[in-house]
């Protein structure tokens, strides 16, 4: 079976409708055991005290911001190589989850970072792209809504995707890149001197699986509507040349 059944609205509409009630399932398992373990069953750290307990929101909400956007990257690519509406209308269904979950990602940052550097907002690398990504997340709705042929929409709001790419990479790799910002390095990382301890990591891995399958969950969601939203438009169509 090959991967390119399911750029069949049908085909899409009848699996995405079977898998959505188990993704459904394991994302509220995985939140709610990560977020209730990490919160009330792990220990205040010596240097930040309880704030390090934002780290449950905060990271997992961040990586799927930047991983929501490449996700639409790859449908976006799709869409222009082989003109799959599937693609294109997932891509479209992806923008307001990953726009919330940069939103999310900008405003707890912004509660660690106000005990920890003493102010809200820093001109740091890192989050100055991450404010980029939320501009671009914004440009790209709009841009949706403001191109009325869908296959055009679809075409502008790729190009514009391509582009703002950039600025997910740099978000990803930012401190990397400058050493000089006042953000930290990864909360997960191979350096041990840097990965967040154990007892703080095992039930951030937990909240990341939920945040991953809570983005799925909502994609699928949202991509259904789409579909049925193209149907529709289709019909009324239809009817006005009938």
């Amino acid at each position: 079976m090959s991967i390119w059944e399911y750029a069949n609205p049908k085909r899409f509409m009848q699996a995405s409708g079977a898998l959505l009630p188990w993704v459904t399932g394991a994302a509220l398992i995985c939140l709610v055991t990560g977020l209730v373990w990490g919160v009330f069953f792990t220990p205040d750290a010596d240097k930040f005290g309880s704030t390090v307990k934002i780290i449950y929101l905060h990271v997992p909400a961040a990586m799927m911001a930047i991983s929501a956007w490449m996700m639409m990257l790859v449908a976006s690519l799709i869409w222009l190589i082989r003109r799959h509406h599937v693609s294109a209308l997932s891509a479209k269904a992806a923008a307001p989850v990953g726009l919330t979950f940069t939103l999310i990602g900008l405003v707890t940052g912004a509660i660690w970072g106000q005990p920890m550097w003493g102010t809200w907002w820093a001109w740091d690398p890192r989050l100055t792209s991450f404010l980029i990504l939320a501009l671009f997340y914004l440009g790209y709705i709009a841009l949706w809504e403001a191109v009325e042929d869908p296959d055009t929409a679809a075409d502008l709001t790729s190009v514009l995707c391509i582009v703002g790419s950039v600025f997910a990479f740099l978000s990803r790799y930012a401190v990397l890149f400058w050493n000089q910002g006042l953000h930290q390095g990864a909360s997960l990382s191979l350096d041990r001197e840097e990965h967040v301890a154990d007892v703080y990591s095992s039930p951030l891995y937990v909240c990341i699986a939920g945040f991953v399958l809570l983005f799925v969950t909502l994609v699928l969601l949202r991509t259904r509507t789409e579909i049925r939203a193209r149907r529709v438009a289709a019909l009324l169509a239809r009817e006005r040349l009938a």
